[in-house]
């Protein structure tokens, strides 16, 4: 990402990927083979689901992405992977990764896609999926393995034609997202990052995190347009937007977090006045 030098907005604004940017070495990323335990959906909740039930409910309802962490470290849980807009843990029996996202707009569409094309067993198997306080996002899947650069970028070729192996997810890819355009500011389009497509324990394929959020238009928003930020996506939805990890496009340069956190706040006041 191309660095702005300016002091009132991130000098690497967040990438445009959702997931969690992980090490060079496969063994580090967040999502690999998953344990005999955890069942695709066509076979039922399996032994996998129970154990990620029991922990699910460590945390409240109303958990943001601070107490999520904390509670599932507790538990066992074990730091895998980080982005610019999360981090991944894996679970203490190596079958599940929890990506948690402080701020994370296109989390429910995220969720809605695997979801929805479950069926096709071409997408990441969701075990759970919270919206957490302050606009962060929970995913709890299975856990994959990466695949070669030249089979992932295959994949994404055969989505973007609509290649008839891939035609139902494609459908469902298409709507979701026509969804999220048009719900969605700052909503970007599909992301071919060919680490997005991953392998499941049998071996086939599945693609993951295809939206994401336009991180340089919105945080560039967020620091010199800040009344339009706070008038198109509401303060509970965004709370934590200064805090994602920015592990890939950043470190935050010092003091840019609070100049952007000042400046929010601010166009929140005016707001606020304005309609009252």
């Amino acid at each position: 990402m191309t660095q702005t030098g300016s002091a009132s907005r991130p000098a690497h604004p967040p990438h445009t990927t959702s997931g969690p940017s992980v090490s060079d070495d496969p063994e580090a990323r967040p999502r690999v083979v998953p344990d005999p335990a955890i069942r695709r959906p066509h076979d039922g909740a399996g032994a996998g689901a129970d154990r990620l039930g029991s922990s699910a409910a460590l945390f409240a309802a109303n958990a943001d992405h601070r107490e999520v962490e904390r509670r599932l470290v507790a538990a066992g849980w074990t730091p895998c992977g980080a982005g610019d807009w999360a981090i991944a843990l894996r679970s203490p029996g190596g079958a599940v990764a929890a990506r948690i996202s402080p701020f994370d707009p296109t989390g429910p569409y995220t969720a809605a896609l695997y979801r929805e094309a479950a069926h096709t067993r071409q997408v990441p198997v969701l075990f759970e999926h919270r919206r957490l306080a302050g606009g962060g996002d929970l995913q709890v899947m299975e856990w994959l393995r990466p695949v070669p650069e030249d089979e992932a970028a295959a994949f994404h070729r055969a989505i973007a034609a609509g290649a008839a192996e891939v035609a139902e997810l494609v459908r469902v890819v298409r709507a979701v997202h026509e969804r999220a355009t048009r719900e969605l500011p700052w909503c970007g389009p599909l992301d071919t990052n060919p680490s997005n497509v991953m392998r499941a324990a049998d071996g086939h394929l599945v693609v993951a995190d295809l939206f994401y959020a336009d991180g340089p238009a919105l945080y560039e928003t967020a620091a010199t347009r800040p009344d339009l930020l706070v008038a198109r996506i509401p303060e509970p939805e965004r709370r934590f937007m200064t805090e994602i990890p920015m592990t890939s496009s950043g470190p935050w340069s010092p003091g840019e977090r609070a100049a952007l956190r000042a400046g929010i706040a601010a166009a929140d006041v005016r707001r606020e006045v304005a309609t009252t």
